[in-house]
Formats: structure tokens, sequence, C-alpha cells
């Protein structure tokens, strides 16, 4: 069974209608046990970080999600399920979030006007590792993003993947061992976003 995680977090239905368009049934549920004892998780979400993780805290989620982590489990964060991951966010304040990987998500600041916060719209990953979600996709290939804060992992060796935006260069794809995520949506990102969700209900970490 693949779990995506509802945390009231939004997008979950378009997650789980790409899972479907790839042959494969995912339930959409808040049940920890139903999360814990599923052979693969995804993490969505859309919103903001200190809601996220009220809703994650009073629905006892936290640490449920650090065990799926921690045992193995084929994990996929997409978009603010993504920057939860790290330590800390600086939106709404500053948010301390679930430490699953070391680093912080900071917020766009733009020096040229054209480049609009948050940023909406196709830009291109730049594969900085090889990766088994990556299979198939060629470098430089465009996905769909919408976000005003961004991932900023503690070390490099998180770094699956880069984009640049806002007169930065900001790490989209990210992860180690059975952790995978992803700034970008791929959910959202028409046949190249389906080939690496596809990847991802084919990955083997320990493999």
């Amino acid at each position: 069974m693949i779990a995506i995680v509802d945390y009231k977090a939004g997008n979950l239905t378009s997650v789980q209608l790409a899972c479907r368009a790839l042959g494969c049934e995912a339930v959409v549920t808040s049940d920890p046990q139903q999360i814990l004892a599923a052979e693969r998780v995804i993490f969505p979400g859309v919103g903001a970080a200190g809601a996220a993780m009220q809703h994650l805290t009073s629905m006892n989620l936290v640490n449920v999600l650090r065990d799926v982590a921690n045992k193995g489990t084929p994990f996929l964060g997409i978009c603010l399920g993504t920057q939860i991951l790290l330590e800390f966010s600086e939106e709404d304040g500053g948010t301390p979030t679930l430490g699953i990987l070391p680093g912080r998500v900071p917020r766009f600041q733009p020096t040229d006007r054209r480049d609009k916060v948050p940023q909406i719209g196709w830009n291109q990953v730049h594969q900085i590792r090889k990766h088994p979600l990556l299979e198939g996709i060629e470098d430089d290939s465009e996905f769909y993003f919408v976000h005003s804060y961004y991932p900023a992992p503690a070390t490099p060796d998180l770094t699956i993947g880069t984009t640049d935006y806002a007169g930065i260069t900001f790490s989209c794809m990210l992860g180690r061992a059975n952790i995978a995520a992803t700034q970008f949506h791929p959910e959202k990102s028409g046949r190249i976003g389906l080939k690496l969700l596809n990847n991802f209900l084919h990955w083997n970490p320990s493999r």
C-alpha cells in the first residue's frame, strides 16, 4: 500500500490521480498505523510551514513520519512536504520543522524586479548526481514550481538537483538513503513528472 500523508496541506488529490495514471492506487490517509505500515510514503503539500507543523502535531504524525524515514520505507517529499523535512523554515516568523534532513528553508530575496516571488512556472532541473528517481530523465529537463521558500540543505551531499532562480542556485531535489524530496511538483509536470513518480513507485533504496 502506498500512503499519501493527509495533514490538511492541500494538493493531495493531484498526487493520488498521478499515481492512478501510473496504474497504482494510493491511499490518502492521516491514520498513523496506515502510514507506518505502508510500503511507500508520499509527503506532499501546498500551504504554509507553521500551519502544517501545527496540523502534524495535533494529528500525532510528527514521530510517525520520523519513524517511517528511520525504518527505511521509500519516502518522497513534494513542495511543502520537502521543506518540512528540514530542520527550520523562515516562514511564519520562523518554524521548527521535522529535522529528518539537516538544513533550513529561507525565503527568496530577489534583487531584480523581474524575479517574482513566489516562483510560479516551469524551470530547469540541473542534475548534480545520479539518482534512481532521475533514471530516464534528461539533464536540464523542466518541472513545474510554485514556491516562495526553498530548501537549503546543511551539506552538499544531500543535493540531487538544482535550479536557478532569483539570483541564486538552490537545491530543488535532495535526499539520502530511502528519502527523496522535490521542491517542484512532479504530479503537475506532465510526462517528465510522471516518469519521476513512476521511478519512485519502483525504487528499492536497499539496492
